[in-house]
């Protein structure tokens, strides 16, 4: 029989958000694919977990996939994590998972944390529609996809990090107009913090600080309706 390959989602910062599920199957498999063996050793070293590490990032998966999967094949169970959160939502995770379908080998997710959905449902942001769009493009195409999100009625999610992140508050204020956005950074942390605003009162706010760690970016949609416009009904 062929072995089952566990999509592990492990925690964005604080280390006790991982469920129980989780840790049991971290320390029954042959082998965990870690996206930087020595965070994902971090983890194993508090909750004392004893296990063969294997690294699993973009600049190997070419020649790693291969060798993954003939475990697999040959009946070991492999687990995938990411360095935070769960694999495969802006990490090199698909190309495996994709691999593992085509080898008819089980893929079984265990779920728990990512950034998206905790920045969502405190961002006093509409949930019932959202659009998750990971990290823009670094260069050539930021702009160019922030004009085809302009038309978009649900909340945006972005993830962007603390060098650009001003510079992109200033693209949605040029494209989009003056939207409500909302900035979550280090979620779990000790320093955790979300600052909602409008996208030129934020601006101005960034130029006199300067955000440090992981940021999810939420931008209104088309459609909000400004918090003070409700009551006003």
């Amino acid at each position: 029989m062929k072995g089952n390959l566990y999509i592990v989602s492990t925690p964005i910062g604080n280390l006790e958000d991982i469920t129980l599920r989780a840790l049991r199957i971290l320390k029954e498999v042959d082998y965990i694919c870690a996206e930087d063996t020595r965070v994902t050793r971090r983890l194993l070293n508090h909750y004392e977990i004893e296990n063969t590490l294997l690294s699993y990032h973009s600049h190997n998966e070419r020649g790693r996939i291969p060798q993954v999967i003939g475990f697999l094949d040959d009946g070991l169970s492999v687990a995938l994590v990411s360095d935070a959160g769960t694999p495969g939502i802006s990490d090199p995770a698909h190309k495996l998972v994709k691999a593992a379908i085509q080898s008819e080998i089980d893929i079984i997710p265990i779920p728990g944390v990512t950034a998206c959905i905790p920045a969502l449902v405190v961002s006093g942001l509409p949930t019932d529609r959202f659009v998750f769009e990971g990290f823009l493009p670094r260069k050539k195409g930021r702009q160019t996809k922030l004009l085809q999100l302009a038309e978009e009625p649900g909340t945006i999610i972005l993830y962007e990090s603390p060098h650009r992140i001003q510079k992109t508050i200033s693209h949605i204020v040029n494209i989009m107009g003056n939207r409500y956005i909302v900035v979550s950074r280090e979620l779990t942390k000790k320093f955790e913090e979300i600052i909602r605003g409008y996208a030129q009162e934020l601006l101005s706010e960034l130029e006199t600080r300067t955000l440090k760690g992981e940021i999810v970016l939420l931008i209104a949609g088309q459609d909000f309706k400004p918090i003070e416009e409700e009551r006003a009904k």
